[in-house]
């Protein structure tokens, strides 16, 4: 769902509370999953500032590996999965001049199978 999708999705949210259904109602007809709190939130919100309150302004946060980056991860820990990701800080900061945190390579080392973590004994009885 687009930024409009969601704007215009949220207005008939909030109009249907308005009209009196409960938000339960309201979800189940426009189709949007909102907790109750975040729906209430949202009709007041509506309420004080208008409709520029339905706007998402929410930024997010730029995925840092990707595309030829990730491919340099994958490959370089394929070959030596043993490396410790501190080095991979440093050799991605050198060679792309991309700063990331440890816990980042960690977890997208995880997610493509390439953890230089060794298991543990208590770890393999756990999978048996």
């Amino acid at each position: 769902m687009d930024k409009e999708q969601l704007r215009t999705t949220r207005a008939q949210l909030v109009a249907c509370m308005q009209e009196g259904y409960s938000w339960q109602v309201a979800t189940m007809r426009t189709g949007i999953q909102i907790s109750r709190s975040t729906a209430y939130r949202l009709c007041q919100r509506v309420q004080g500032q208008g409709e520029g309150a339905l706007q998402d302004r929410r930024h997010g946060h730029p995925i840092k590996l990707r595309g030829h980056v990730r491919t340099f991860l994958e490959t370089y820990c394929q070959q030596a999965p043993h490396t410790p990701s501190s080095m991979i800080q440093t050799l991605l900061h050198e060679r792309f001049d991309l700063n990331v945190s440890i816990s980042q390579i960690n977890r997208v080392r995880a997610a493509l199978g390439v953890s230089n973590s060794p298991k543990s004994p208590v770890q393999e009885k756990k999978e048996k």
